[in-house]
């Protein structure tokens, strides 16, 4: 009886720390381990000015909301923590215009509008709520000499409690639709491209064979069910009609091309075959041919798209990182300086136009390097490439606390707390104390501690 007795408690633990584990799961998604961010200028504006309507139909500040890209092969997009839309690039790929994202990014600011990043533990814990009825009722049978009534209890609670666990998610999920079909209303913007990426989904379910007509055991609605839920409201909508912006598409297709030119070099030379003269054919083979090592057809593919539109800052900013890349800087340097200026200094584009004035080790082009590097960080300090030219000119100006200061940024912005500690207090020693960057340096020093203080923690639990 005794074994017994104990082989049901353990079972009853078990199951708890299944349930517990949700929690851990969830924040595991979310570590340095993670998929990279993906930072690209023409991206990025594409982004904004493709989500700005639905921001502000949202109600939501457009300072305080960011559309991100990962680099991720699976169709995804989420909120993880705030109001960051994080976009995966296999999704982005899979998309056929630029009005079948605005549907998916509507669909995460409505999670964003709800505070579902927030109210994700509410969930697990009605699921774990649940689960402990269930083990109260499963101890007793347990101590009343019922061990197997006990063990099917803590079964039972546990599909119980994972039930209760994807209700809710489910829950989220419809109301989010219901939040983007809103947020599109208000935009003035089609819901067909919204259905019509529902339809890729519901294709891609029937292909890998996931389909269900039940969505009990789901974390999701059924697609089937979306679109049944949407389809008549997007329909009766003034906008169904309404074709897309061919300038914002146009812009989306550059930014798609280029992306699959720089994920799958591969997969973007068959999409795009020589051939094909379009400007998303020309960027797609620029970058597969770049990624793939062949600088010379990159390099034509980018004068090709030149040809055709001298005075375009992205096309400069390809052709100038092909040639840096291919150890060309001081070939570089002048289309990187021209993409700057074209671009409204656009800091990520300058801080490539640095690097490249530091790699031509020209002495002389240093205080040209300086003041771009530094003018790049204030307007965007969330570039660590930026942060480490930055500091091996400080290095080669002999500023060595500076230089320190520089690679303190660069290894916080790297999750790399050990090193942005040991940097901000090098730097603290050479920086006068009150100086702005003695705070700054100080102020990192004092957040990288704390990381570090918390991972030890962390690991001795």
């Amino acid at each position: 009886m005794k074994s017994a007795l104990s082989r049901a408690m353990r079972a009853l633990m078990l199951a708890l720390v299944l349930m517990l584990s949700f929690s851990q799961t969830a924040a595991a998604a979310a570590d340095d381990s993670g998929p990279s961010i993906l930072r690209d200028t023409e991206t990025e504006q594409m982004f904004r000015d493709m989500s700005l309507p639905l921001i502000k139909a949202a109600g939501l500040d457009p300072e305080a909301v960011h559309v991100v890209l990962l680099n991720d092969p699976e169709i995804n997009a989420f909120v993880a923590t705030g109001q960051t839309v994080y976009v995966q690039s296999g999704l982005l790929l899979d998309c056929d215009n630029v009005n079948q994202l605005q549907g998916v990014v509507a669909h995460e600011l409505g999670h964003v509008t709800a505070g579902d990043s927030i109210r994700s533990g509410e969930g697990e814990h009605q699921a774990l709520g649940v689960y402990l009825a269930t083990m109260v009722l499963g101890a007793i049978a347990a101590a009343a000499g019922s061990p197997d009534a006990a063990i099917g209890l803590a079964q039972m609670g546990q599909r119980a409690a994972i039930g209760k666990m994807l209700a809710f998610t489910r829950g989220q999920e419809a109301t989010a639709d219901a939040s983007a079909a809103k947020f599109l209303h208000i935009a003035g913007i089609s819901g067909k491209g919204m259905l019509d990426f529902f339809g890729k989904l519901q294709n891609e379910e029937y292909r890998l064979a996931d389909y269900s007509t039940d969505s009990f055991d789901q974390s999701h609605p059924l697609t089937s069910e979306r679109i049944q839920a949407l389809q008549q409201k997007f329909q009766a909508d003034p906008a169904w009609n309404k074709p897309v912006d061919p300038q914002l598409n146009e812009r989306f297709l550059r930014v798609k091309a280029k992306l699959l030119g720089y994920v799958d070099p591969r997969q973007a030379l068959l999409r795009y075959p020589l051939g094909d003269d379009s400007v998303p054919g020309h960027y797609a083979r620029a970058y597969a041919y770049h990624m793939g090592g062949y600088p010379t057809q990159a390099l034509a593919e980018a004068n090709a798209l030149l040809a055709g539109a001298p005075q375009d800052p992205f096309f400069l900013e390809l052709k100038g990182q092909i040639l840096l890349e291919d150890g060309k800087p001081a070939d570089a340097v002048a289309p990187l300086r021209e993409a700057t200026q074209l671009s409204g200094e656009k800091p990520l584009i300058a801080a490539l136009l640095g690097h490249a004035l530091v790699a031509t080790e020209n002495p002389k082009n240093y205080a040209e390097a300086e003041q771009v590097l530094k003018t790049a960080v204030t307007r965007d300090d969330d570039d660590p490439d930026a942060w480490f030219q930055l500091g091996i000119i400080y290095d080669r100006q002999g500023d060595q606390a500076r230089a320190a200061l520089a690679t303190a940024e660069r290894s916080y912005l790297q999750a790399d707390h050990k090193m942005a500690l040991a940097s901000a207090e090098m730097a603290m020693k050479g920086i006068p104390p009150g100086t702005p960057d003695y705070l700054r340096a100080q102020d990192i020093a004092m957040v990288a501690k704390a990381q570090l203080k918390d991972k030890k923690d962390k690991g001795h639990q």
